[in-house]
């Protein structure tokens, strides 16, 4: 005896795929929680100045009260200094919340990780449907673009720009750095699709009504590419985020006293193993934004990509 699937028994015949994906993904426990953290860490980093102030500390304020001057800076008590007075603990020597500190982190690194993201999908997008609908010469001159763009060490030459630049916002810098190596796979996903699409027989009904190529691309391609596209772009966001902590972390991303995760991992190494909750703290926020948004868009992939190969 067949049972059914109850994400498919709970919707009514005749639904439309997008509703089907909502039941489908409603019924996994994995996205729910991972839908939970990233709300979470979201709203941490949009209400970051509310957060800080009710904790009652900026993240550049010092706090020598905190820390013990005749031990190397130490925090003066538990877990790194964890009390009332400050929630997750304070900075060795400077003595500056942790808390205040991580929230404001996550509003830089979330910020540059999704204003990339951004840029990546509009650039890709609009790259992988140009070069599969019109073909031939643009389709050419686009995808030797894409592999000359892949073909460069993107993290050695994000590297160099960082360094070479001085005197620039560091936030957009590294916003448009990491958005300009990051549309080509994009582009190459939405390229395949835009070519299976092309010849459909609804774009073919259209192209023959008098419809250009505008409406064509805007009415009947774009739609048919929305799913993969989603399904990658929460599946490159843990990318951005990365890549962005490892640019802080190397010394060549945001400057203090502005923090950021990547930077405060970078700064809490030499204090490892006297005070590991420095450590911990900014790692933990960091490995549970990657791990939610890669659960998610794994799920999405499976979902809305039609050559996931999901049974």
């Amino acid at each position: 005896m067949t049972t059914t699937a109850p994400a498919v028994a709970d919707v009514p015949s005749g639904s439309g795929p997008w509703r089907l994906a909502r039941a489908e993904l409603r019924r996994r426990p994995s996205v729910r929680i991972s839908l939970l953290v990233v709300a979470l860490f979201l709203l941490m980093a949009a209400g970051a100045p509310l957060l800080s102030s009710l904790a009652g500390w900026t993240p550049e304020e010092f706090d020598k009260s905190a820390v013990d001057p005749y031990l190397g800076g130490q925090p003066l008590g538990p877990l790194g200094g964890i009390s009332a007075d400050h929630w997750l603990g304070v900075e060795p020597i400077t003595g500056r919340d942790l808390f205040a500190r991580v929230v404001h982190g996550a509003q830089v690194s979330l910020l540059i990780a999704l204003t990339a993201t951004a840029i990546v999908v509009v650039a890709g997008t609009a790259a992988g449907i140009a070069a599969g609908y019109f073909g031939g010469r643009t389709d050419t001159v686009l995808s030797r673009l894409m592999d000359l763009t892949m073909s460069f060490p993107s993290l050695i030459f994000m590297i160099a720009m960082m360094s070479v630049a001085k005197d620039v916002n560091r936030i957009v810098l590294m916003t448009a750095v990491i958005g300009l190596f990051g549309w080509p796979g994009i582009a190459r996903v939405v390229r395949g699709q835009t070519l299976s699409l092309k010849h459909r027989e609804y774009v073919d009904a259209a192209r023959v009504s008098g419809s250009g190529p505008w409406r064509i691309l805007t009415r009947d391609i774009l739609p048919g590419v929305l799913g993969p596209v989603i399904a990658y772009t929460t599946l490159i966001i843990p990318g951005m985020i990365a890549t962005e902590a490892a640019l802080s972390y190397l010394g060549v991303g945001v400057r203090p006293p502005t923090p950021s995760w990547g930077q405060m991992i970078a700064e809490s190494v030499a204090f490892y193993d006297t005070d590991p909750m420095y450590f911990v703290i900014p790692s933990t926020c960091l490995f549970l934004t990657v791990l939610a948004f890669t659960l998610l868009g794994d799920a999405l992939r499976d979902v809305l990509d039609p050559r996931s190969g999901r049974a």
